[in-house]
């Protein structure tokens, strides 16, 4: 991530537990089905401020973030089975074929150059791991006129409104499993990959 995104999440770490109280239904779904999961190794991308681990019930969990601030919360936070490490996920630091599973939640449409970390996601992921990507995803109804009229004052809060996930080569690398849609509108969705 560039350094401006860096430093607007360090300061944007205060006002997160707002922004986080209205992910919390759409995460308790998303844990609920990785703790249904055999054990495995896990890669967190984006942990954000961390309030979330109690959720994590069967996973060896390695967390990553690119603010120092984020981190310094989501420390607070930290079970035995977590481990939190400061690192770029468009630039990873692990193996080849480390990961089971990888969780995005809320992180695709704010990273500098998704594309890349998908790159990355795929390569440190197993045959057959999972990618769990959790987001809003511009949709062909009403709502592509909202996401379209923010895109100036989004790219401000470095993320983007206007986002469509099928714009991105590497996820043709992955096939996807399972769609579940939120809401009424199916704004947001969890999309499950598996590596072939």
């Amino acid at each position: 991530m560039s350094k401006k995104t860096d430093i607007f999440y360090n300061n944007f770490s205060t006002l997160y537990p707002l922004v986080d109280i209205f992910y919390k239904p759409q995460k308790r779904k998303l844990f609920e089905l990785i703790n249904n999961l055999p054990f495995g190794q896990l890669l967190e991308i984006g942990v954000g401020n961390g309030t979330h681990f109690q959720l994590y019930k069967t996973h060896k969990v390695i967390g990553i973030d690119t603010s120092s601030k984020m981190l310094e919360i989501a420390n607070k936070y930290k079970k035995n089975n977590i481990t939190l490490e400061r690192m770029n996920a468009e630039s990873l630091s692990f193996p080849d074929q480390t990961f089971d599973y990888i969780v995005m939640s809320h992180v695709i449409s704010v990273i500098d150059n998704p594309e890349k970390m998908l790159e990355e996601s795929y390569r440190v992921l197993k045959p057959n791991g999972r990618i769990y990507i959790l987001n809003h995803f511009t949709p062909e109804n009403w709502l592509r006129c909202f996401d379209n009229s923010i895109q100036t004052i989004s790219k401000r809060l470095h993320f983007k409104s206007v986002f469509h996930i099928e714009s991105l080569k590497t996820i043709k690398k992955f096939t996807l499993l399972k769609e579940i849609p939120f809401g009424k509108f199916s704004y947001f969705k969890l999309l499950i990959y598996c590596k072939a």
